[in-house]
């Protein structure tokens, strides 16, 4: 027996094996033909040692058990089972850990996921165990976003900054999960942009930033299987905007918010590796309707709050001229007017006032629609006076403007909406100290009651005239936000129509339909 096998796993010891024995491990990875096999007993006893062992130990104990498990030789059907095998090991290894880190653990289980839904889309799914294995898919998506959910709900996000700090970077643990290139961080995370992961690095590669990206990609992966699978396009969409309300809903994190803002920018959205083209705009539907229909009570809880607001009125500009090019009018008002009669103009226009020093009553004569808004803060960068955080978003921001022009020159568009085409968010919610989670819930289900009566508008007769209503309405049952457990129900009924039925859209597509 060695001496150093004599010395305790504890304190300064242990923190000095853990840092050598990571070293040993990123060096012999870095081999044309790594042989990882002395290092499993290593780990094993580093794993052994603490009740709640570092986060960077749980990640490479399951690397090297699982790394060359999922071969090109096995199928499918393989592929799932060692997902399924990697979940329960890191759901084992993690119950300590805080939220941020046991979601960005799962980081190994969503790109093996991604990798097989890719094999399975490019086939017909003719044989049986093509079928079997598109279920299996299926299936532990949905158990992945219940772990995710479960995760953002029973576990505390930590202040303490040691709850948000790595040992390592996340640069070198990424070699440990996929081939060695110099990209490995944005090979892990698939369905992340470039733009997104440079920005997430620019944050130091904080877990809880990483922590929103699975979830964001598990969301993608979920939506796309939804897309896929679907043996009808009728009532899809409201199917899944329901969904994608109900999910924000209940993750209640605004990490993944901001990057699922962030990511609605990118033109194309990264999700062409498991996106059908024809449903590409089907996608941002789904997508910007529920960003920006409803106003998220647990938004206005974040330190961030400011940056989150700035990304949602560009995000919001965005989806405007995005459906303004597609000519959907109906769609790009209700866009504008959601924005318009929410209280984000109004925070956008006080924070950056104070600030800067400046007349609040200069940034509302400038108006309160997106575009006025970003014309006025392009105007204040051009100054000199620095407004958005990061070169992104401003470069998203000046996407298809002329800001040479007057900063309160919006469209005519934004300035000719007539009354009887108002969309409103119900923003009186938080009255009094009774009865919050009901009103949560009304703000949340009213406004996307109004957003789904304005879709269904015929886009012929997008303009109402005044006294006169649509026959077809759209009745939602309310849902509690805390207990996402159970299904949300969504219930048409038109006057002149008998196809009404309902749908659980926490699940759009019934296994029956895969």
């Amino acid at each position: 027996m060695e001496a150093t096998d004599l010395v305790p796993l504890a304190g300064e010891n242990y923190a000095l094996k853990l840092k050598h024995s990571m070293q040993e491990l990123l060096s012999e990875i870095s081999k044309k033909s790594p042989n990882l096999s002395p290092l499993v007993s290593t780990f094993y006893e580093l794993m052994q040692a603490k009740v709640d062992p570092p986060f960077e130990l749980i990640w490479a104990y399951a690397a090297i058990n699982f790394r060359g498990r999922n071969e090109e030789k096995g199928d499918a059907l393989d592929k799932i089972l060692v997902a399924k095998d990697l979940l329960q090991l890191l759901s084992a290894c993690s119950a300590s850990v805080c939220a941020a880190k046991s979601i960005v653990l799962l980081a190994p289980v969503v790109f093996v996921l991604h990798g097989v839904i890719v094999e399975l889309l490019g086939r017909e799914l003719r044989c049986k165990r093509e079928k079997k294995a598109m279920r299996e898919v299926k299936s532990l998506v949905d158990v992945v976003l219940g772990y995710i959910s479960l995760s953002c709900h029973n576990k505390v996000y930590e202040e303490e900054s040691d709850s948000v700090r790595l040992i390592f970077p996340f640069t070198d643990l990424a070699r440990l999960w996929v081939a060695m290139n110099d990209d490995a961080f944005e090979s892990l995370l698939p369905l992340v942009s470039s733009d997104v992961c440079d920005w997430i690095c620019s944050r130091g590669f904080h877990v809880d930033y990483l922590g929103g990206a699975i979830i964001m990609e598990v969301f993608f992966l979920k939506l796309c299987l939804s897309l896929h699978l679907a043996t009808s396009k009728e009532g899809l969409e409201m199917k899944l905007k329901s969904w994608a309300v109900s999910s924000i809903s209940s993750f209640q994190n605004t990490y993944f918010l901001e990057i699922l803002m962030r990511t609605a920018l990118e033109t194309p959205l990264p999700l062409i590796s498991i996106l059908k083209p024809e449903d590409e705009i089907l996608s941002r539907k789904v997508i910007f309707d529920a960003l920006l229909f409803v106003d998220y009570p647990f938004l206005y809880s974040n330190a961030n709050i400011q940056n989150l607001t700035l990304t949602k009125l560009i995000v919001t500009h965005g989806a405007v001229e995005y459906f303004r090019g597609l000519g959907d009018q109906n769609r790009t008002i209700s866009y504008i007017k959601a924005f318009s009669a929410s209280r984000l103009p109004l925070q956008i226009i006080k924070w950056v006032s104070s600030q800067n020093g400046l007349e609040e009553k200069a940034g509302r004569a400038n108006g309160s629609s997106p575009k006025a808004l970003t014309l006025w803060l392009l105007s204040l960068e051009n100054q000199g006076i620095r407004v958005f955080e990061d070169d992104i978003l401003k470069n998203h921001a000046t996407s298809g403007l002329d800001i040479s022009k007057p900063e309160h020159s919006a469209s005519n568009l934004e300035r000719k909406i007539a009354d009887d085409d108002l969309f409103y968010v119900d923003n009186a919610g938080g009255e009094g100290n009774t009865g919050e989670d009901d009103e949560q819930n009304k703000l949340i289900s009213d406004a996307f009651v109004a957003a789904a009566q304005t879709m269904k508008l015929p886009n012929n007769k997008a303009r109402k005239r005044k006294g006169k209503h649509s026959e077809k309405k759209i009745k939602f049952v309310k849902y509690d936000l805390h207990q996402n457990s159970k299904p949300v129900k969504a219930r048409t009924s038109t006057a002149d129509d008998n196809s009404s039925g309902e749908s659980e859209v926490e699940d759009p597509i019934s296994d029956t339909d895969a």
